[in-house]
């Protein structure tokens, strides 16, 4: 049983580089669940409880997270704070083995692997969810972070499941559409 004590939604439109340079508008749609960590304080081998609360819960936030942005999803990115309670192939648990399918289904499919990140932290810590192409892993100009974080979460036997959509990729960006091939 998922026992959910908050969501928290954030919403980007960005209209401009960090130098002022107008651009097209893009938003970034982040969506973050705190849930209590069923395996918080012990060590065990079987996980399978945290991979079903990552696929059940990342269906509900895939869902509320692709509908909010202003266009056609482009990028995708998940990630996981886990309490000091807990340890950190937990949050690979919540993450891995079921939360790319429903994030996949949000948006009508996705080639790529979805970019991930995974850490422990105290309340207010704040994580670096990558961003990628959903079917180009190698468009560079979709490589991004968003910066998340929940100023009370997470409590030692508290996981954050983070999931996040873009319908664009940076800002203006100038490095190239991949692997230059010589």
């Amino acid at each position: 049983m998922i026992q959910l004590r908050k969501k928290v939604l954030v919403k980007e439109v960005i209209t401009a580089d960090q130098l002022g340079q107008p651009c097209d508008p893009i938003s970034r749609v982040a969506v973050l669940a705190v849930v209590q960590n069923p395996l918080a304080g012990r060590f065990s081998e079987d996980l399978s409880e945290l991979f079903e609360i990552g696929g059940t819960l990342g269906a509900e936030l895939a869902a509320e997270a692709a509908a909010q942005l202003d266009g056609a999803p482009a990028s995708y990115g998940k990630a996981a704070i886990v309490g000091m309670n807990g340890d950190l192939e937990q949050g690979g648990a919540m993450i891995h083995p079921k939360l790319g399918a429903p994030m996949r289904a949000a948006v009508g499919g996705g080639e790529a692997v979805i970019p991930s990140n995974a850490k422990l932290g105290a309340p207010g810590c704040a994580i670096d969810l990558p961003l990628g192409h959903k079917d180009n892993p190698w468009s560079f100009d979709h490589f991004d972070t968003m910066t998340l974080s929940i100023p009370d979460a997470p409590k030692p036997d508290e996981i954050v499941l983070c999931l996040a959509y873009a319908d664009g990729g940076r800002p203006i960006p100038r490095c190239g559409k991949g692997p230059v091939k010589s």
